[in-house]
Order: structure tokens, then sequence, then C-alpha cells
């Protein structure tokens, strides 16, 4: 009789342990996040990083980054170099050490920096071990050195090539295509991140050279206004309530803390924290020191200066940060990140630190700019009476339970399944392409909720007169999982949610409109991946009776010559309505054929900008976009 505990194929043979850098290849997304194009530009990252912390700690003021032919990288710096003595320990030259080895580097001992960003100590490691090819040449008193890697393993010998008068590091690699789904880099996620980086290191220069098109594109950045002009930046396209940027910085024993704040009349609180160089967008103690300082420091001027109706005792958080726009940046000795990707700043101490800081300093300038905190106080003010307004709507909209359909919209076609993980709900452009969905779909996973016309811009809207919106309603209460500070990920009904509309340019506007209502209202659904965007098939193709369906003009031009000797008839699908529930099924909605596109942000600040630009309530902003951008629109249909 076999027991639980018996298992004759499972020993101690089976036991594998990864030496070197395996460990690296094997599981890359441990590492690097995933292996799509948002670990392919983290590899980039992990090297520019090591850069910055050279010039934090005072050693060379450029960085330039190259890509070549061949979705080749090369970053280069001016700081000390990667040393190239021998490791005492290991017996290896301390550069090979660095880029074999995990957790192995300079960054672990205060002496060599005070302050940086990549603690971790895999970075240049795990780049080497993702990289089919990869070339080190570092400049270390006063010579020059060089060693060639393939697959994180060396293929030589560092080599002493000669005497220099420079110092500094240069890495040049390659992405290993056996790893990355994806290939190509973007110039502009890249020009993005440099940028950003520029804003927070006022003396540093970043560059990035693309030498991929018949054209070498080039762009440099430095910013002698630091986070000043990062939120000028930030703030272009609206309409600004103090001009005068509010900014501080303070140095306390070891720490430094860096704020820039200014307010628009918009609605959405946009605060973006930094610790070391490195984007905290998950946040972290620093940002919860910011927001409690500035809470205090509001309330407190108000209740001081009787600046509070009668009815209103004090201001929330979140009502204070009604328009915000901010960057806190702060550089702090041997910070905590959570996981690899250092997105949540873990260090306590930092939060009083901050608090203490900012509260001083906002109490201080409100005191001496009272005109700008009365403007703020009323503008939150106004904010407590529109989130009272739209506590009843908001009730409406929440499930009875998780399971019940009893409040649910009327004219959602519901799944069978009460399993949320295979649960898919589509959100479908008009009522004739909703009954052609609910007639060709699956019924136990798939779920139709069709829209009637344009849902509300909630990007020109407060919450209460969003909550109103039944379009907007009948979404909220589909998905089952709140909105705004009531959002919770745990509660949402589909795994899947597919914005499903017409070819055309309304279908592009309404899925646009819904897109705004996730991104500001529940952006965790976009973070954790739920959000899609069917893909309908552009045209059918019939030959010899036999249709086909084709997804984009490429593929026509395509079918176009290899059958250029042939009739065919050819019919252009401008709207959903226009296919049968059996052609919308078999084109659109069966997981085994159909093409969706998932919406993911690549970059948090590029995103923003986009949302106001096509959103917001300046329509030049909207006139400029379509100028430069109208060329890419072929197969919009008006």
């Amino acid at each position: 009789m076999e027991t639980l505990f018996e298992n004759k194929d499972y020993n101690a043979n089976q036991i594998q342990v990864l030496k070197g850098l395996e460990a690296v290849r094997k599981r890359p997304g441990m590492y690097i996040g995933s292996t799509g194009i948002k670990g392919l530009h983290h590899l980039v990252w992990e090297v520019v990083d090591n850069s910055i912390d050279e010039f934090l700690a005072g050693n060379g003021d450029q960085i330039k980054v190259t890509i070549h032919q061949g979705e080749e990288i090369t970053v280069e710096d001016f700081g000390r170099g990667i040393p190239a003595d021998t490791h005492q320990e290991t017996g290896l030259p301390a550069v090979q050490v660095v880029l074999t080895t995990l957790h192995a580097g300079g960054k672990f001992n205060n002496s060599s920096y005070k302050v940086s960003g990549g603690l971790h100590g895999v970075g240049v490691s795990v780049v080497n071990a993702l990289s089919s090819e990869l070339e080190i040449t570092t400049h270390w008193e006063g010579h020059k050195y060089q060693q060639h890697y393939k697959k994180g393993a060396p293929v030589d010998k560092l080599k002493k090539i000669g005497k220099t008068e420079r110092s500094g590091t240069i890495i040049r690699f390659k992405p290993d295509s056996e790893i990355f789904t994806a290939r190509e880099f973007k110039f502009e996620n890249l020009a993005h991140r440099l940028q950003e980086s520029a804003y927070l290191n006022k003396e540093l220069t970043l560059s990035l050279r693309d030498e991929r098109g018949e054209e070498v594109v080039e762009k440099e950045f430095q910013y002698d206004g630091g986070i000043k002009a990062f939120v000028e930046f930030l703030n272009k396209d609206r309409n600004i309530i103090n001009n005068d940027i509010i900014y501080f910085e303070s140095k306390p024993d070891d720490y430094e803390v860096e704020i820039a704040v200014q307010y628009n009349d918009g609605y959405n609180e946009r605060i973006f924290s930094y610790a070391n160089n490195i984007n905290t967008i998950d946040g972290g103690y620093h940002l919860t020191g910011f927001k409690t300082a500035l809470t205090r420091a509001v309330n407190n001027f108000a209740k001081n200066n009787n600046k509070l109706p009668a009815k209103i005792s004090s201001l929330n958080g979140k009502d204070v940060r009604e328009g915000i726009t901010a960057v806190i940046n702060v550089k702090l000795p041997e910070p905590q990140f959570e996981g690899q990707t250092k997105t949540k700043l873990g260090n306590s101490e930092i939060r009083s630190i901050v608090e203490s800081e900012v509260y001083q300093y906002l109490s201080l300038y409100f005191d001496t700019n009272p005109d700008l905190a009365k403007k703020i106080i009323d503008k939150a003010v106004q904010a407590v009476r529109a989130r009272k307004a739209s506590k009843k709507a908001r009730e409406l909209t929440k499930r009875k339970t998780a399971l019940s359909s009893n409040s649910l919209p009327g004219k959602l076609a519901d799944c069978s399944s009460k399993k949320s993980e295979e649960s898919e709900l589509f959100i479908v452009e008009g009522d004739s392409a909703g009954g052609s969905a609910k007639q060709g779909r699956e019924r136990k996973f798939q779920a139709i909720l069709p829209l009637k016309g344009k849902i509300l811009n909630v990007e020109r809207a407060r919450l209460d007169k969003i909550l109103n919106n039944n379009e907007v309603a009948a979404i909220i209460t589909a998905l089952g999982a709140g909105i705004g500070e009531d959002f919770n990920l745990e509660k949402l009904r589909y795994h899947k949610i597919v914005i499903m509309t017409d070819a055309d340019v309304d279908g592009a506007h309404i899925a646009t409109l819904i897109l705004t209502l996730f991104y500001r209202y529940m952006p965790e659904l976009i973070e954790n991946g739920h959000i899609y965007l069917a893909k309908p098939p552009l045209y059918k193709v019939t030959k010899r009776k036999k249709s086909h369906y084709l997804y984009s003009d490429q593929a026509l031009e395509t079918f176009r010559k290899e059958n250029e000797n042939s009739s065919f008839s050819l019919q252009r699908y401008k709207g959903l309505g226009e296919m049968n529930p059996e052609q919308l099924w078999a084109t659109t909605m069966d997981p085994q054929n159909r093409v969706l596109q998932k919406v993911e942000i690549d970059d948090k600040i590029e995103a923003d900008d986009i949302f106001t630009r096509l959103m917001g309530s300046n329509a030049s902003l909207r006139k400029e976009f379509i100028f430069n951008n109208a060329e890419l629109a072929q197969t919009i249909d008006v």
C-alpha cells in the first residue's frame, strides 16, 4: 500500500541547483518583472540607474544612451569606472565579479555609495545574463579594459588595452531573443524615462541617440529648474491656480527631501514620488509623510483663519489634494524597496522626516501666501460638497452581495459562471451590435453590456456628476468593484473586460471615453491587466465561395498580392452591427480565433498627458494632437 509520503520518482537527484546566472535565465520575470516590452526596457534602466548612482556619488555629469541597428544598446557614463583589479575572495577581476554574480557590487558599503537606487546589487549581472552578447569597457585608474560575454558567461579574459585620460564605463548589450517576447526598443519610452531622470538631477545631462532609421535621431535632456521644471512640464496643458510653484528642499542628517507643488482647476490628483531617482509608482512612506503634512498644514491654516464653512469641521486628504500636481524627491542611505522592480519605498523612518520637514515649510508658506491658501481651501470645500452629493449615487452602484445579480443593470446579459477568473465582460457600442453579441456569445463565461451612445467624459467632471450618468453607472455596477476610493479589485466580477466598438471615428471616441473612466477612477484594472480592446476584422474577402477575414490594411495588401490573378469579392466592415451573431463570434469573440489588444501603461506621465490632451477642456490641444498624428489614422473611416 502506497502512503502519502512514498514517491519513488522524487529524490535528491531531482533537486536542481542553478549556478551563477542560470537562475536569472530560468526565471527572468523574478528579476525584471516580465519578458515583454516592460522587461526589455527594464534592462536599460538597470544600467542607467548604475550610472546615475555614480553621478550621485559625485562622479561624472553626463550619461549617453544609444540604440544601434539590430536593437543593441550602449550606455556610457563618465564616473569612476568599474574596478579592474583582482577581487581577493574570488581571484577574478572585480569587473567580472560584478557582471557574473548576483548581489555583488559597491552599493552594499556606504563608503562607496552614500545614496544609491541600485541597492539590490543584481542590476548589471541580470542584464548580462539576459543578453545574447555584452561588451564591457571600463576606464579605471588611467587604463582602459575590455571583456566580452555571451548569455552571462565570459568568452575571453579581461584585457588591458591601453592608457586613457578619461574614466567611466561603457556597456553595450543585445537582449537575448530566446528570452524576450518583445524585440524592439521604443524611442519615446526611453526618452521619457531619461527626461524624467534629468528633471530629478538638475546638474546631470542625459542624451539618447537612435541609429536604427535612415536618419539618426538624437535628444538631450538637462533642466536647471529640476523638479520645479518637472511640475511645470506636467501642468503645461492645464489651467493653473498658483503660477508660482511651491518648492523647497532640505537636508536633515543623511537625508534629502525635495518637493514641488502646483494646483490646477482639474479634479484629479497627480503625485509622482521618487526615492534615490527610482520612480516609486506604488508610493511608500515618503508619499504618506507628504500627504499627512499637506492635509495638516491646510486644515490648520483654515481653522486658525476661520476659512471653513459652518457645516465642515475639517478637510480630508482627498479633498485637499484635488487638482494637485506634485513631485516628491527623496534621497536616503540604504533604501528598502519592495521587489527588484522597486515600486514602493519601505523605510518607515522617512515618513516622519518628510512629514516634519514638509509641514514646517508649508505652514510658513501658507501664512505668507494667504491668498493661495484660501484658493486651495475653497477648492477643497467644493470637493467636500461634491463628495457628499455623490454618496447616494455611489451606493446605488454597489452590488448587494458578491454573488447577487439583483442589483445589476437591466441591459446586462450576464454569464452563468460565478467564477470571476473565467468570466469576460464585453462592453459593446450600440444596441444593434449588443444584440448580435448576446446571440453569438458563449453564455457560460461571456457577459455583454451594450452602451447607448457615448458615456460622459469623466475628465471634465467631478465624481458626483459621473455617478449620475446612466451609462457610467451601468459599467460600475456590472463590474462590481466600486469606483475611486471605494474601488476593491477583489470584488471584480470579470477577469477580462473587453471594449468592443466600431472601427470608425465614433467607435474610437467611445473607446477613449471608456478608457478615460478606467484610467482616472479604476486604474487598478489597467495596472493588473484586466482591460482589452477587441479587434474586429476590417474586411471580409470571398474567393471561390470561401470567406476569409482580414484585420488590417496590411493584411489586405498581402492578400491582393498573393491573389492578383484571381477574382474575389471584398466587403469592408464599418460597424459591428454589419456582422451577424455567428460572424461576430467567429471573428471577434471566440477565444480560439479573436485578436485582443491588452491595454498597458508603459509611461505613466505620457499616458496622463495624452488623456489630458484628448479629453480635457482645451480644444486647441486636441486639434494639435490630431494634426500631428493624422497620418497614423489609416484604418479609421468617417
